[in-house]
């Protein structure tokens, strides 16, 4: 499938490896960004402005929305020119970061959003706020990348894309999120100019993302339980609900969207397991899910073969649920 191995990344098990698993493990060093509250929509002007690259138009640090006095970016990649493309709008992707819910940035998974968008696809690469302090702990990660979700919609015309052909694929922390974005919906629906545009995905690739925070907790892959902590503010036992509300796996329904997942089967850092019991629950529900293990990979795939699966696989998934979707 050659169009489907161009999609592959040079190094994707060392980028993983480094940036998601390094930053899960040290990213609460990160300097704390300044303080924030909800997100609220910017105001001013909002005409983007672009770059050609590589065949591709790029368009860098977006203002989809702002949370106190921190503001939400995206970067934006479609095929360029437009007009050779196609005539009609062109399906959508997020990619959204991992690092613990503490650090990465919006730049770690450009590779792979830059390469999709040569197959055909507008795709995004969002920040959203990081829980290094308590205002930016649960939910407000998960208010972000919903908040995105629905600004793509609502500017599907500005940059040519399908508002109902959305998917999003994340790693590590960001698969976490993104399997939120195809489990339920809009958690926050309190701005006025989006409250017409659904946060749900229509697919998602999940790369080893925590699914049930409730089971991770108390157990210690590396410094899990603090991270979780981190993000959450309380304990399970302290907050049951809270724990439930962000745990993929406990918000399955008949509207859960299909999922492609991987996991690396020594993964250290997010249990093996997370995924495999995410996986079955999807399936007893009557949901379409893949899971794909790794022998001798942990959190990342080095071994060429595997990041060239992981390729094909996720663009034949992608082309089946969007690209080829009416």
């Amino acid at each position: 499938m050659k169009s489907a191995m161009t999609f592959k990344v040079a190094g994707l098990g060392v980028v993983l490896s480094a940036l998601l698993g390094g930053a899960l493990l040290h990213g609460q060093n990160q300097p704390a960004p300044p303080a924030a509250t909800g997100p609220t929509t910017p105001t001013g002007p909002m005409a983007p402005t672009s770059a050609l690259e590589d065949g591709l138009r790029a368009y860098y640090d977006v203002v989809y929305g702002r949370a106190g006095d921190e503001t939400l970016r995206v970067d934006i990649f479609r095929p360029e020119p437009a007009e050779k493309v196609a005539l009609k709008p062109l399906p959508a992707v997020l990619f959204v970061h991992g690092g613990g819910w503490v650090g990465g940035n919006k730049n770690n998974l450009r590779s792979m959003a830059k390469a999709l968008a040569k197959q055909g696809y507008v795709t995004f690469c969002p920040s959203y706020r990081l829980v290094t302090r308590p205002q930016n702990q649960w939910p407000a990660p998960l208010d972000d990348v919903q908040r995105c979700v629905r600004w793509v919609r609502a500017n599907a015309a500005t940059y040519g894309l399908d508002p109902k052909r959305v998917g999003a694929l994340g790693a590590s922390a960001g698969g976490h999120l993104v399997a939120l974005l195809g489990t339920r919906d809009t958690r926050n629906n309190s701005a006025p100019e989006l409250a017409g545009y659904s946060s749900r995905v229509r697919c998602v690739v999940d790369l080893f993302g925590p699914t049930d925070l409730t089971s991770l907790y108390p157990n210690k892959p590396l410094n899990v339980p603090n991270l979780i902590l981190t993000l959450m503010g309380k304990t399970p036992a302290e907050a049951p609900q809270l724990f439930r509300d962000a745990s993929p796996i406990k918000q399955i329904n008949a509207r859960t969207v299909p999922f492609l997942i991987f996991h690396g089967e020594d993964d250290p850092i997010v249990p093996l397991e997370q995924s495999q019991r995410f996986h079955a629950a999807l399936q007893g529900a009557g949901i379409e899910s893949t899971l794909v293990t790794f022998p001798g990979e942990g959190h990342g795939f080095a071994k060429k073969a595997n990041q060239e699966r992981f390729a094909a696989q996720s663009v034949a998934f992608f082309n089946r649920h969007l690209r080829d979707a009416k």
